[in-house]
Order: C-alpha cells, then structure tokens, then sequence
C-alpha cells in the first residue's frame, strides 16, 4: 500500500537537467517552522495545518505553521531567552542577527497562521487571549507586511520569549527544486490561555493530532506529507508531554538534511541522508513519472 510521501511529479526531469548542466540551482531562503504542541492528558498533540489543493507547491500536504525569514526580522525587538548570539551558536548561523531573524520568523509565524504569539509583557509571562479585532487586525498588517513584526510588539509592549522555543530539526530544499528553503524546525507549548485557529489564507483544514495518528495516517496514504513533516512527527512519538519534547531539543541534531539525487544508467535515484525510508528509484528516460 502507497504511503502519503509527496514528491514533485517534475522533479525527475529537474534532476536529469540539473546532471547535464541545463539547470541552475537557486539559493535557498531561510524560513521558519514550528511544531505547537499541547498536551492531551494521557499524550502530546501536535498543530498541522492541511495546504489548500490548489496551492502549486505541496497542495493537499499536511504541514505546520511556517514561512520564510522577513528581512524586518532583523530589527531590535524585546528579547527574553537565550540571547541572539546564544541561537547562532545553535542554529549554525554567522551572526546573532541573523539568528534573531530566525527566532522571530519562527514566533511570527506561528501567530499569523496559527493565531498563537510567543511573547508576554514582561520575560516571564505570555499573553493569555490573541483573539479580538484589535489583535486579528495586527495580525492582518503583519500577513500584509504593512507591519514589521519588531514594530508589532513595541506597539502592544510585548518581549519575545526565545526560551519557549526549542531547536528540533533543520532542512533545506533539494537544489532541483525552484522554491528552496533552508528552514529551521522549532517545538514550542501552546500558551496557557491561547487556542489556535485556522488564520491561514493557505490552509483549508487544521487539526490537533498525536504524532503517532498522524504518522500512521501517512503510513495507510490517509495523510499527505514531505518527508521533513513526516519525519518530525516519527521523532516526536517518543515524547509523551511537551514539557519532555522541549527537554529534549536541547540535544537534538541540527545538521541540514538534504535530498541527494544521482543516475545510474536511465534510473533516477533520490534519496534523503539519515532517512532511507524516503528513498525513491524512478527508471525511464527524462519523461517525468511519478516519484
């Protein structure tokens, strides 16, 4: 039975180019994505997001909360946390500017697609309700980018609270793929208070979910997914309350994973280091096919 892997039914044909020199590889940008969990008693759930099938890229894919790095995201903000030159020493970066920017896409996004901010008055409090028109109109500036997001929280006063993230994963897009990422992964706890909603204008559907359901829903071909989404998930299952989850990122990997492909002979072989179960052999000359 076919699992719920998505691949790019072009991307055999990219690859065949990209080997014969015919293609350029574009440089990724950098983006920020982040796993919400609550827990449910007896276990974790996790946010996802299902992407509208006529999006062009990964439509009909389960996903979380993300985009990419605004250049805004570099301006002072509030900051409580490890400081930005503690998240670049973490997340691989140059500089703590550009870690900062990487933190900040991470909690902007999460409250322009989700509906949930990570950031409080003072270092060690959260906001308790984003929901109300005056919040859904910030939100709306910010998804617009009529409004910076360090200009959002100096506005309502508020400090961004780095420490309730935690570093969990780090991919980039294939070079065969024309919308490349390199995009860091984050666990973080839904607040005390706040309640996600569905503030997407990319998502039709948004579910709270154990890891676990959500893999085997992938595993049966129920649940469409990346292999980045589907393998998050499988590391999730071991943690049984987000508190344990948050713990953990603090040891965990934060090595690029990226897709390597290679020809022998008219096959097409593709595959994931660290990750064999995304292995793909496509066979037949540069037609396409599916992955």
């Amino acid at each position: 039975m076919p699992n719920g892997q998505w691949y790019p039914p072009e991307w055999p044909d990219r690859i065949r180019a990209l080997a014969a020199g015919e293609l350029t590889a574009v440089a990724p940008r950098r983006a920020a994505t982040v796993l919400l969990l609550r827990d449910a008693g007896d276990a974790t759930e996790v946010h996802m997001l299902r992407r509208r099938a006529s999006m062009a890229f990964a439509g009909g894919a389960y996903a979380y909360p993300g985009g990419s790095v605004d250049p805004r995201d570099e301006h002072p903000v509030r900051w409580a946390g490890p400081s930005p030159a503690d998240w670049a020493a973490r997340l691989g970066v140059a500089t703590a500017a550009e870690a900062q920017a990487v933190v900040c896409a991470a909690v902007r996004e999460t409250f322009e697609e989700a509906g949930v901010l990570l950031a409080g008055p003072t270092p060690d409090s959260v906001v308790g309700d984003t929901t109300g028109d005056d919040w859904e109109a910030a939100r709306a500036a910010l998804v617009a980018r009529e409004l910076s997001f360090a200009e959002f929280l100096d506005a309502r006063n508020l400090v961004l609270r780095s420490d309730l993230l935690g570093a969990w994963a780090r991919w980039i897009t294939p070079e065969f793929e024309p919308r490349r990422y390199d995009t860091w992964f984050f666990v973080a706890a839904l607040p005390t208070g706040q309640r996600t909603r569905n503030a997407s204008t990319e998502a039709d559907r948004t579910v709270w979910i154990r890891p676990a359901e959500a893999a085997a829903g992938y595993d049966r071909g129920d649940l469409l997914m990346m292999p980045p989404t589907i393998a998050t998930l499988r590391s999730l299952t071991a943690y049984g309350t987000p508190l344990a989850a948050l713990d953990a990122a603090r040891d965990r990997d934060l090595t690029p994973v990226l897709a390597r492909a290679r020809l022998e002979g008219d096959e097409v072989v593709l595959s994931w280091p660290g990750h064999d179960e995304f292995t793909r052999h496509v066979s037949g000359p540069g037609t396409g096919g599916d992955l």
